[in-house]
């Protein structure tokens, strides 16, 4: 089983810059891909919805909200993806979420492919 663990989180002033990290990994598991990896965010009282995602193939798509302003980036080799959040607003406040879609690893050896897992959510909190 995969499993997502998420850091980086915290409070920051309004202008302010963030580095949140996603790592995926299992115990006696070897990842091979991880097709697309994303991440979204969930103020109090709203839906979830997506701030940043990137393919294997470096394909990215961001929210109108956060183009500019926010990157997000992985690292194959530690199936990792990082979001930096930079010039940072009081409406950038949730909880963010990691989502790793269309995983193949091995589990104990045995090949499998799993899609849509999450991660925990790390909390972000941007006072004015």
């Amino acid at each position: 089983q995969v499993q997502l663990v998420e850091s980086g989180g915290g409070l920051v002033q309004a202008g302010g810059s963030l580095k949140l990290s996603c790592a995926a990994s299992g115990r006696l598991v070897k990842i091979v891909t991880i097709n697309n990896m994303s991440w979204y965010s969930q103020a109090p009282g709203k839906q979830r919805e997506l701030v940043a995602s990137l393919s294997n193939s470096g394909r990215t798509n961001y929210a109108d909200s956060v183009k500019g302003r926010f990157t997000i980036s992985r690292d194959n080799t530690k199936n990792t993806v990082y979001l930096q959040m930079n010039s940072l607003k009081p409406e950038d406040t949730a909880v963010y979420y990691c989502n790793a879609d269309d995983i193949a690893y091995y589990d104990r050896g045995t090949y499998k492919r799993d899609y849509n897992y999450w991660g925990q959510g790390t909390q972000v909190t941007v006072s004015s």
